[in-house]
């Protein structure tokens, strides 16, 4: 890789770490947090690598950064409004750390202002009715004038009338897409992700050039509930992928919510079926604004925005070193989630790994 100076040869490092085949989002967050930051990881010794990662994984990482897949992303992100973020960034979504799987980088296009905003999940079928459709985008307007930022997942049908009726309320929209951000899919939604990126925000954690591929859409779901404190589900079959990202904001501690619909419609089955489950009902936007109003859904959310000067984890810590057993019960947290934070933490130079698994505030 030709050589970059300041923050341009960090992002290709992170482009570079993220690139290689094999490694996953959970094999560079152990990497990050062994090592630092992804120029540690790529100066790292073999014996080094080979006790964190497989052989072939070493093997590539020792080989270098490739810059035939760097230079096309450094070039993406000489246009206005290209971004890359990564888990050490300022910008980085608070609420995508509560996740067991957070992504370490996004590749982002448009209003980085939205990403840390109170949002809702609208979702449901590509083959959606006319009401359906009517109805995502209605609630989709309401709750943005409400001050909620729609997040969708850009496909037909549901997905689109939801971006839609956000835009229309000059709202904030966020659609988190499974492709490159080089490539709009699907195609006939050209006109729609333009505007999306104008007034709102459209997120990718797949490298430039990676085509619609059937298994990235679950992966990007998790992502659209993670963004989000809550997930209202419009229309949906019962094998609708939909249903996965509702799952998901429910393992997350999100509220999902579900619009009923004929029982002779195969698109209300899904909803029906979440409703049974749990789900609450609903058939007017206040039934939405009511239960986000008091939930610890939304506390949790607000928490998660407080400046790094007072965050929750670090007044957590204290200033003597802490293991992770008693951060766990001090937080409340996840050892997952927890572990995310803490990356980030020691990314930032705000928390010190110590031998024996505990950790020391710096700040």
């Amino acid at each position: 890789m030709q050589a970059e100076s300041g923050t341009n040869q960090d992002t290709a490092l992170w482009i570079a770490l993220c690139s290689i085949h094999g490694l996953g989002n959970q094999g560079i967050c152990q990497l990050l947090k062994a090592l630092g930051e992804p120029a540690s990881v790529f100066a790292a010794s073999y014996a080094q690598l080979r006790s964190l990662v497989s052989e072939t994984v070493a093997g590539k990482i020792l080989a270098g950064p490739d810059d035939s897949l760097i230079r096309p992303a450094l070039d993406w992100l000489k246009t206005e409004n290209n971004h890359l973020i990564t888990l050490a960034d300022s910008h980085y979504p608070k609420a995508l750390l509560e996740i067991p799987d957070p992504p370490p980088v996004l590749y982002a296009k448009g209003q980085l202002k939205w990403l840390n905003t109170p949002g809702i999940a609208v979702v449901g079928s590509r083959n959606a009715s006319p009401q359906g459709e009517k109805n995502a985008e209605d609630f989709s307007h309401d709750l943005a004038n409400h001050g909620y930022t729609i997040v969708s997942g850009m496909a037909l049908g549901i997905d689109g009338a939801a971006h839609r009726g956000a835009l229309k309320a000059n709202g904030a929209t966020i659609a988190i897409v499974g492709t490159g951000l080089d490539i709009v899919y699907p195609a006939r939604h050209r006109d729609l992700a333009h505007k999306i990126a104008e007034h709102g925000l459209i997120l990718s954690e797949f490298p430039l050039g990676t085509p619609s591929m059937a298994q990235n859409f679950p992966r990007r779901n998790r992502i659209i509930s993670g963004l989000s404190i809550g997930c209202l589900v419009v229309e949906a079959n019962v094998r609708s992928g939909s249903l996965i990202t509702a799952r998901l904001a429910a393992e997350q501690g999100r509220e999902v919510f579900a619009i009923p619909g004929s029982i002779h419609s195969p698109v209300s089955k899904g909803c029906h079926q979440l409703i049974k489950q749990g789900a609450k009902l609903v058939d007017d936007i206040q039934d939405i604004v009511d239960e986000l109003g008091g939930t610890s859904s939304e506390k949790n959310f607000t928490k998660l925005q407080d400046s790094p000067e007072s965050s929750p984890l670090l007044d957590c810590m204290g200033f003597e070193p802490v293991s992770m057993e008693t951060l766990i019960e001090r937080s409340g947290l996840t050892s997952d989630n927890l572990s995310a934070m803490l990356l980030v933490l020691e990314l930032e130079s705000r928390v010190a790994s110590l031998p024996g698994g505990r950790y020391q505030r710096l700040t």
